[in-house]
C-alpha cells in the first residue's frame, strides 16, 4: 500500500472503524535511519490502533528502527516480506527474503529483543519456484524461532522475475486453502489471510479457518465497507453510518490540516472511492479530481462534490 495508506488516508478510515487495525504504508529501515524519520513516523492519535509497517534485512538496522516505532506509540511493528517491487528486491527488502528464511528469522528476533511490543510479518505463499507447501511450512517454522506469533499471509506466490509488482497483484492465482492448511499445522500462531478480499461477508467466511483478515486494495477503492467492521466482526454495538456522516466526521481533520499548510488533495484522494457504487460517485469523484488540485483549494470543493451525490440521491 505505498503511497495510498499514509496518515491522511489512516484518519479517514478510523471515521469508519474504531476497532481494525490500520497498517502504514511500507517504510524503509534507510529511510528512517538517514532520511526525515520524523515525516515517515508521525501520526494522528486518533489512528490507534495502528502498525508501522518496515522494509528492510539488516537486524540491527531493523532493531534501531523498531525502537523509534516503539519510542512513537505504535501498536504493533510489521515486517514486510511480501513486496514483489524490482526496487526493494536490489535491496534485500521484501518478498525476495523468502528464500532466506534464517535471515528474517534474525531480524525478527532481533526486533523483539528490543522492543515490548508486537512484532508480526506479513508474507507470500512462495517466490518464483519457491512455491510448494513443504517451503512454505519450513518458512514458517524456521521463522516462528524468533518467538514471532502472527503471520499475514497474500495468499499468492510472488513471481519475481518476469512480472511487475501490479501483475503480482492479480495474475498468480490466490490459494486460500493453503493459509487454511497453514492455520492447521501451526494451530499455535494467529494466521491472517490477505489477497483478493472485497466484502466482509467474504472474511467471516475465512475467519472460520483463520485467525483474522487483512484487507488492502480494497479497503481503499471502496472505503465504506470498513463500516460494518465493528459490528459485524468485533461484536462492537455501534450505531449504523452513512457515508455523509463518514465525510462530515472527517471534514474537522480535512479543515486542520488545511490550516498546517497541507494541500486539499492530499487528503481528498482518499475519499475519492467514498460513494463508490452509489448514484452520483462519478460526479463526486469528478469534482474533486479537478478542483482539490487547484491552489487554495478548501472544503468547499467537498461541499460541492457532495451536493453532486445529494441531489442525484433524492
Amino acid at each position: 500500500m505505498m503511497d495510498w495508506t499514509d496518515r491522511h488516508c489512516r484518519m479517514f478510515h478510523r471515521t469508519l472503524s474504531q476497532h481494525a487495525l490500520l497498517y502504514t504504508e511500507m517504510v524503509t529501515t534507510g529511510a528512517l535511519i538517514y532520511g526525515d524519520a520524523e515525516r515517515h513516523l508521525a501520526y494522528n492519535q486518533g489512528e490507534h490502533p495502528v502498525a508501522l509497517q518496515l522494509g528492510g534485512s539488516n537486524p540491527a538496522e531493523l532493531a534501531q528502527c523498531a525502537k523509534m516505532a516503539e519510542a512513537y506509540g505504535y501498536d504493533e511493528i510489521n515486517l514486510n516480506v511480501g513486496c514483489p517491487s524490482d526496487r526493494v528486491q536490489n535491496n534485500m527488502i521484501g518478498a525476495c527474503l523468502m528464500a532466506h528464511p534464517q535471515q528474517v528469522r534474525d531480524c525478527l528476533a532481533a526486533m523483539q529483543d528490543l522492543v515490548s511490543i508486537p512484532i508480526t510479518i506479513k508474507h507470500r505463499l512462495g517466490i518464483d519456484d519457491l512455491d510448494n507447501d513443504e517451503l512454505l511450512h519450513t518458512f514458517v517454522d524456521t521463522v516462528k524461532a524468533s518467538g514471532c506469533k502472527t503471520f499475514i499471509v497474500h495468499a499468492r506466490k510472488a513471481i519475481l522475475q518476469g512480472l511487475s509488482p501490479k501483475e503480482n497483484r492479480d495474475i498468480p492465482p490466490l490459494q486460500y486453502e493453503r493459509v487454511y492448511a497453514l492455520k492447521r499445522c501451526f494451530p499455535d500462531l494467529e494466521i491472517i489471510i490477505n489477497g483478493g478480499i472485497k466484502t466482509i461477508a467474504e472474511s467471516l467466511q475465512h475467519l472460520h479457518w483463520v485467525d483474522g483478515v487483512m484487507i488492502g486494495r480494497e479497503a481503499y477503492h471502496n472505503p465504506f465497507l470498513l463500516s460494518e467492521v465493528d459490528n459485524e466482526v468485533y461484536g462492537t454495538p455501534k450505531a449504523p453510518t452513512t457515508r455523509v456522516k463518514a465525510l462530515e466526521d472527517y471534514l474537522p481533520y480535512i479543515e486542520s490540516q488545511l490550516s498546517l499548510g497541507v494541500p486539499l488533495g492530499h487528503m481528498s484522494r482518499h475519499i475519492l472511492g467514498l460513494f463508490h457504487g452509489v448514484r452520483g460517485g462519478k460526479q463526486f469523484r469528478r469534482v474533486i479530481s479537478e478542483q482539490a488540485h487547484k491552489p487554495g483549494a478548501d472544503t468547499q470543493v467537498i461541499y460541492d462534490a457532495l451536493k453532486k451525490v445529494t441531489s442525484l440521491s433524492d
